[in-house]
């Protein structure tokens, strides 16, 4: 099959009376494009799921919790919330790892209209303690690994309400999780205005300190309709390549969340798509290929998205042979770009899976991209065309509009762009010209409005899906008192794509050992951001005429000699 069967099928789905009808209105504005038809608010995403009560719905371990038995405890939540005085508007933070309650949280908070705050599960003490100055919200649900690190800062939590997830002896200060789900209560009746925050997740900073991005309402139910759209436009090309109709009544998915539920690809991606379905969500406790194996066998999955290197290391277990992945209809990778090869593996070794991926960011509530099945194979080294809701141009660096096929930053705008940046108007202006995201990433767009990611002009290392700024890492390690001069960079790695690596120089007489520098770094910020590969250099590091350290010169004769030693 042929990739232009996916335009013909856009145009079909998009035009007017079509299912998923494009059309335009004004937001914070600017004129954008949005779906015709979709729901104003994610109040009324997870208040029509109710008609699913009887069907499994949120899976863990031992645990089962039915779409009737979640609409109890998240009323109840929803409910115990107001009673506590948290009104439409306010924050509520979570900070915990992939339990059923970070999604029953989740759904009470944006169908009350208040913002939910994702905190990274890997945050250090400092790193909470920034998120909960800058967002303030009035209650944090945590579990015990995050309770022990912010009880190394009680002044944080003196006017935060905490509720303890999971926590067998929980300190008196407090609230443990039964008393919520006790409650009980309705969900209180409010209008959720299309505008307003539904979360706030944050992303790396390029200036030392993560973003708080607003994600509104309409944002996320935008991505909900940019996935659907996806799904539909594949089937309905692949219906008008081959003449085989998709069956009347798709099947019910059953999804493994492989990756954080504070980031989008979770969350915005995996468990809206398999929730506003009806599907079931099976949660892990941190990601295991072999276990995930068991589960797709044993929970018949239909679909898995994570990040590539996970697709990679499941085909790659040895007990990926023998064991039931004919459930799998799907096997997805997000938050970096599938391999070519990867593409061609998953096509080969999994009888019943297609490759699919979408290229995305927290600033787009989600996808901007997507491609699947034949259309993928077709088209491996393409993150896709851009989803129907955005206008997609590469820019100069002057911000003028390139030709098809020239290459320049990519600049999207669409109901799915952020609201900006909260506390940061600096950081909103700098990244959103009129309403178009300045997407950080160097890429062209063909004549068929295919788009192909060649580098990134951000100053970051994407590890295994997450995105670290080398600024924040460096200012981590510039405040050890032996460094005089460092340049971090990201060196090839296999499995996860890159890893972070640092060339140091050290002040005259100064001395410090690599796993002293590390933990240095860990005692500040989270562990995935602490240098693997590290440098000390005698000589001062090369510069340009402007002053600004030369990179891209270091990282390449310092990766090769790593691949020659």
């Amino acid at each position: 099959m042929h990739y232009k069967e996916l335009l013909k099928a856009c145009d079909e789905l998009t035009g007017a009376e079509g299912p998923f009808e494009i059309t335009e209105t004004d937001v914070l504005g600017n004129r954008i494009r949005i779906y015709k038809n979709a729901p104003l608010n994610v109040r009324e995403v997870w208040l029509s799921t109710i008609q699913f009560a009887d069907r499994p719905y949120l899976i863990y371990e031992q645990e089962r919790l039915t779409y009737g038995e979640a609409h109890e405890q998240v009323n109840a939540i929803a409910s115990w919330l107001s009673a506590q005085g948290v009104q439409s508007g306010d924050r509520v933070a979570i900070a915990m790892r992939n339990y059923p309650e970070w999604m029953l949280i989740y759904w009470a908070c944006v169908s009350s209209g208040i913002a939910v705050v994702g905190m990274n599960a890997w945050w250090t003490t400092e790193e909470m303690a920034y998120a909960i100055s800058d967002s303030e919200p009035k209650v944090l649900f945590l579990d015990t690994e995050r309770l022990d690190r912010l009880q190394e800062r009680p002044d944080l939590t003196e006017n935060l309400k905490l509720v303890g997830v999971r926590i067998p002896d929980a300190p008196d200060a407090v609230t443990p999780w039964s008393d919520v789900i006790a409650h009980g209560g309705a969900m209180p009746d409010v209008s959720v205005d299309p505008e307003s925050d539904a979360c706030i997740f944050y992303t790396s900073g390029t200036t030392g300190n993560p973003k708080g991005a607003q994600l509104t309402h309409r944002g996320c139910v935008s991505n909900l309709f940019n996935l659907m759209y996806a799904a539909a436009s594949s089937a309905l090309a692949t219906q008008k390549a081959t003449g085989v109709a998709p069956p009347d009544t798709p099947p019910i998915p059953t999804t493994l969340i492989t990756t954080p539920l504070f980031h989008v690809t979770a969350n915005n991606c995996g468990a809206y798509a398999t929730t506003a379905a009806g599907g079931a969500l099976v949660l892990m406790y941190r990601w295991d290929a072999g276990e995930a194996l068991r589960l797709i066998a044993r929970e018949r999955v239909t679909s898995m998205s994570g990040v590539p290197v996970m697709a990679r290391e499941l085909i790659g277990h040895p007990d990926f042979a023998a064991t039931d992945t004919s459930s799998l209809t799907s096997l997805s990778g997000g938050g970096a770009q599938v391999p070519p090869d990867l593409v061609h593996k998953i096509e080969s070794q999994v009888a019943t899976a297609r490759p699919s991926t979408g290229y995305g960011m927290t600033e787009t509530c989600g996808i901007i991209t997507s491609i699947a099945a034949d259309f993928f194979v077709d088209k491996p080294d393409s993150a896709g065309p851009a989803m129907p809701n955005f206008e997609a141009k590469c820019v100069d660096d002057d911000g003028n509009t390139l030709k098809p096929g020239q290459v320049g930053e990519l600049w999207i705008k669409g109901s799915s762009v952020i609201k900006g940046y909260i506390n940061r108007p600096e950081a909103t202006a700098e990244s959103i010209t009129d309403g178009w995201l300045h997407t950080g990433d160097i890429a062209r767009i063909d004549e068929d409005g295919f788009i192909f990611i060649v580098d990134r002009k951000k100053d970051m290392v994407l590890r295994g899906g997450e995105n670290i700024y080398c600024a924040e890492v460096e200012a981590t390690v510039y405040r050890h008192d032996a460094v005089a001069e460092c340049c971090v960079f990201g060196v090839p790695d296999e499995r996860l794509g890159e890893e972070v690596g640092i060339a140091v120089v050290l002040k005259p007489g100064e001395k410090l050992s690599e796993q002293a520098l590390r933990d240095h770094c860990q005692s500040i910020m989270a562990k995935h951001k602490s240098p693997r590969y590290i440098w000390f250099l005698e000589d001062a590091l090369p510069r340009n005429a402007s002053g600004k350290f030369i990179k891209r010169d270091l990282r390449d004769r310092l990766s090769a000699e790593l691949l020659s030693g």
